[in-house]
């Protein structure tokens, strides 16, 4: 597979007409603290109706321009976004930033940079973003395809044109944003955003609400990371799924008891033998019921779990 297109700033197309036009009225916002515009994503699958706007997405207002965080899952959610922006503030917007590379928080770049958009803003990731959109640009076009059909019109992966390979900082204007990408967690491209003046945490996946987390990095990992962001005693956290807010040491605690179950129950059935489909069918049961969508992601995560910690020394 080639990764030259990614550096060129476009990516594989889905079709770009359909026999009906997609909704591109404001998402709903709320501000959760001064000019911090949040869009709370659906505990769902992405679906035609529902546009892929399955994660939490939104904005930040500084003096002179705004930085969108993701930006959901399609163009047409995108542009959702986008008329959300301007009905807050007609301010440019100079960044778009994206937390990590599922397609429900990059998929709606697209309504940003395409013609059509007024700005032309820089879009942020991690340092192993770009690498990470190559590998799987082709199935999660196919996949995003077959379930919004019409609705994914337009809906294209869009590369980073700036990486943070550890820590950067950015200016709205009266205003600077901290990014920090970490080791690999939830992905192997998690980036976080800090608003020092609000003391607001955007945390992309790495923090999950109410629906399952999903592992798709290292499950050590993930849970060394919650520790650094228990570190920074952020006054709220914007979390990728969920209503984390200000209220977030437990909900950090709940995720941490899910991973740590998974973790120890994986190793006891490594440690006794027990197969690969063994331990899927019989580690976190004690989980059913306390998470949204756990038939969906559960059995996924042991096997994860299980590949990681097989080896581990």
């Amino acid at each position: 597979m080639t990764r030259s297109w990614l550096f060129a700033g476009l990516a594989l197309c889905l079709g770009t007409t359909a026999s009906v036009a997609a909704d591109t009225s404001a998402l709903p916002v709320a501000e959760v603290a001064p000019g911090i515009y949040v869009h709370a994503g659906v505990h769902q699958e992405a679906t035609a109706e529902n546009q892929g706007s399955i994660a939490n997405v939104g904005f930040i207002v500084g003096q002179k321009c705004i930085a969108v965080i993701d930006t959901g899952g399609s163009k047409a959610a995108g542009l959702r976004l986008r008329a959300a922006v301007r009905k807050v503030s007609g301010l440019p917007i100079c960044f778009v930033i994206n937390t990590h590379m599922h397609p429900d928080h990059v998929f709606g770049n697209a309504a940003f940079v395409d013609e059509g958009a007024r700005d032309k803003p820089t879009v942020v990731g991690h340092a192993k973003l770009a690498a990470a959109l190559a590998v799987r640009q082709r199935g999660y076009l196919d996949r995003i395809e077959q379930a919004l059909g019409e609705a994914a019109a337009g809906t294209r992966v869009v590369a980073p044109t700036m990486s943070v390979g550890d820590h950067a900082e950015i200016d709205l204007g009266g205003r600077k944003l901290e990014l920090t990408a970490w080791p690999t967690a939830h992905t192997d491209n998690d980036l976080t955003v800090f608003d020092p003046s609000t003391q607001t945490l955007w945390s992309g996946d790495l923090v999950f609400v109410e629906r399952i987390p999903s592992i798709d990095g290292s499950l050590r990992g993930w849970l060394k990371v919650l520790a650094g962001i228990r570190q920074l005693e952020p006054a709220r956290i914007v979390a990728g799924h969920g209503n984390a807010g200000e209220a977030w040491r437990p909900a950090l605690a709940r995720l941490e008891q899910y991973l740590t179950t998974v973790r120890d129950e994986t190793r006891a059935a490594i440690k006794v033998r027990r197969t690969i489909q063994q331990a899927v069918d019989d580690v976190g049961k004690s989980e059913r019921g306390r998470w949204q969508l756990f038939d969906d992601y559960h059995r996924r995560n042991v096997t994860a779990a299980y590949a990681e910690l097989e080896w581990e020394d």
